[in-house]
């Protein structure tokens, strides 16, 4: 079983650093992402058209790499958390998880017994296609897969130290826009109420021995989100790097073209 890079930076006392696939899904965005300082990418079936095939196949072309594959499912349901894994994936990110309860069984799709209840039907593309030693692969597996829920509402933000108590829970994930806009203050991002829910989630995550992680949309963010105790960053999605580096490009480019 592939190691999980994301969870050995953990250990290590480090930063993991990550990055969202959310448009670019193509058989080539594994090796463009290889090529750079990445501990782990999230390839998103929230807010994209990718279907269990795509993923699949980008966890395939990831698995070519040493950035470890999680993918954001919609819904905490059996059926995309246990086959997403069943295709390769290490880890897996719930979004808009609201209670403990929810937090339990998304750790009992992901995970085998005895900590969870993910069903056996090994020797396929998570084994590589190679049958493992049953026993020796369950606790491997165990180990190296990463559960983030995500904290997008305020039932998730009143219930996430018991969500981050949840054995087999890895990381409290702040969905800023989706947690700000149940509040009531979308995209207020420095009013006091969501610093507060931030510092409340970071805690959480911090007195349960979990990492805390979100995803900044600008280098100022990121030192504001890192200095209140986020230790996990994914940095923006696709769309998101690919246009602000056009944009700026373009305005060079008018510039200069404007002064012939």
């Amino acid at each position: 079983m592939k190691d999980n890079r994301f969870q050995r930076v953990l250990k290590e006392g480090r930063v993991p650093v990550g990055h969202m696939v959310w448009e670019f899904g193509t058989r080539g965005i594994a090796k463009v992402l290889s090529g750079l300082d990445l501990d782990f990418v999230l390839i998103d079936m929230e807010h994209t058209g990718f279907d269990t095939e795509r993923v699949a196949d980008l966890i395939a072309w990831f698995k070519a790499t040493d950035i470890a594959p999680f993918v954001r499912v919609p819904q905490p349901l059996y059926h995309f958390l246990a086959r997403t894994m069943d295709a390769g994936a290490l880890g897996v990110m719930v979004a808009n998880v609201e209670t403990p309860a929810q937090a339990r069984s998304i750790v009992e799709a992901v995970k085998y017994g005895p900590l969870g209840g993910r069903g056996l039907g090994l020797g396929g593309a998570h084994n590589d296609f190679v049958p493992p030693d049953p026993a020796a692969y369950l606790r491997r597996a165990n180990d190296n897969t990463t559960i983030i829920c995500q904290i997008e509402s305020t039932s998730g933000l009143a219930n996430c130290q018991a969500i981050a108590a949840t054995e087999g829970v890895d990381v409290l994930w702040v969905g800023h826009f989706d947690l700000t806009q149940s509040m009531g203050i979308v995209g207020q991002f420095q009013n006091p109420q969501f610093l507060d829910a931030l510092a409340k989630v970071a805690g959480a995550a911090r007195n349960h021995g979990k990492a805390a992680g979100i995803q900044p949309g600008s280098q100022a963010q990121a030192e504001q989100w890192l200095a209140m105790g986020y230790n996990v960053l994914s940095w923006k999605t696709d769309v998101a790097v690919y246009r602000g580096a056009l944009d700026a490009d373009l305005r060079w480019l008018r510039e200069k073209t404007a002064k012939r």
